[in-house]
């Protein structure tokens, strides 16, 4: 290992296998290591299910309880692929997508203070037959949505015909929806469930980033028609080994499973990485936060639950894989909670059995409970659609 590299890349989430895949498509001299034996870092794809219990210190199942073991792929961390969104065109770009295939989701639905679940329309046919919203508020999102389809956010010099007093430079995401009077049930899912912010800490800020997510969106919803979301089949785990194996083509090192003793320092500058007696030479060092804690701060926390489903989720149209968005507003909250269920659809569960996962940003001191909601929602009126439940926590940090 005492070889010069161009860069040394640490960890093997997502984000560090696509950099380590571009910089050896670039010609630069890579070598990748991970303390862990596997792909994706804290984002990792678990298979077979016994390492799901393993994970938590649980004694698995026997007697195949759940289906067939290495018909599971539990992704710690799920996340949904926009079809039109920046990641997929890079995947495309890299040629990466000859190693992967990708499934999409059945449906998106936002919760309301009724309890009732409803799909988030993916036509005008499903917006006019939508209970989300009455006659008339349809017509005044319709021209909403019109409008954020309509702009060039990145011609300033193009103006749209019919709403030239609307100036998006001069607006914050409030005052556009007080343009079109749109009520607060209409923002609260267009700013959750379409334009996916967090919390409503946009609606005081430029319209613009709104208005480019509803584009998003839009672009997305008409790839594929039912959703605007993909999933890779056998999970997220399938993303970094595809880079990886693009890094690899290009003469990329890897070792996994390599501990990594210190970040060697010169003069204030990194110039290489000391593992176990060894030095690799490099001028560049790229790795997760893990790697560096003294130089990062916790900002807060995110709670999820896994959850084992026995059968589908109730009030979602018979969906097998579909994201659920409960908007803060809805459950006197900071942050939104979000629920997201797959099934065999995307490969990461036995035929029958389903899996479905909620989370959201820690605000209270009991984090479990802030979960309850969804809870509830996966295991049904009867309660008794879970047939296992793990808690976990991650950090969410900051340089």
């Amino acid at each position: 290992m005492d070889e010069e590299y161009d860069v040394i890349v640490l960890g093997t989430g997502l984000k560090e296998c696509i950099l380590s895949g571009l910089m050896s498509t670039d010609g630069k001299k890579v070598l990748h290591m991970d303390r862990n034996t596997y792909y994706g870092g804290e984002s990792a794809s678990l298979t077979p299910l016994s390492q799901l219990f393993d994970h938590f210190k649980q004694p698995a199942p026997v007697d195949d309880k759940y289906g067939r073991p290495r018909d599971w792929n539990v992704d710690l961390i799920p996340k949904f692929l926009m079809a039109n969104g920046k990641l997929v065109q890079l995947l495309v770009y890299t040629g990466v997508t000859r190693y992967l295939e990708f499934k999409s989701l059945d449906g998106s639905f936002v919760r309301k203070t009724d309890g009732k679940l409803h799909k988030v329309p993916a036509d005008e046919r499903e917006a006019l037959s939508s209970s989300l919203m009455g006659l008339f508020e349809k017509r005044r999102f319709k021209k909403l949505l019109s409008y954020c389809q309509s702009l060039d956010l990145d011609n300033p010099a193009a103006k749209n015909k019919d709403d030239k007093k609307i100036d998006p430079d001069n607006l914050d995401a409030t005052q556009l929806y007080t343009e079109f009077g749109v009520d607060k049930n209409t923002q609260d899912f267009t700013g959750h469930a379409i334009a996916l912010f967090l919390n409503d800490d946009y609606l005081h800020k430029n319209c613009k980033e709104l208005i480019r997510r509803i584009q998003l969106y839009s672009g997305s919803l008409a790839r594929y028609g039912k959703s605007p979301y993909l999933y890779p089949l056998y999970g997220l785990g399938e993303l970094p080994q595809g880079f990886a194996r693009l890094s690899a083509i290009y003469g990329g090192t890897y070792m996994l499973g390599k501990t990594v003793d210190e970040l060697v320092m010169e003069d204030g500058k990194v110039v290489g990485v000391k593992s176990g007696g060894e030095v690799a030479k490099t001028k560049m060092v790229i790795c997760d936060p893990s790697y560096v804690p003294h130089k990062v701060k916790k900002t807060g926390r995110v709670v999820r639950a896994i959850c084992i489903l026995k059968g589908k989720v109730e009030g979602v149209n018979n969906s097998e894989s579909l994201q659920i968005i409960i908007p803060q507003n809805q459950v006197d909250r900071k942050n939104d909670i979000y629920i997201c269920v797959l099934s065999n659809q995307q490969c990461v569960t036995a035929k029958g059995f389903y899996l479905g996962i909620v989370s959201t940003t820690v605000e209270t001191s009991d984090p479990e409970g802030e979960l309850q909601i969804g809870i509830d929602i996966l295991n049904g009126k009867d309660k008794s659609n879970i047939a296992e439940k793990y808690v976990w926590y991650s950090l969410i940090i900051t340089p």
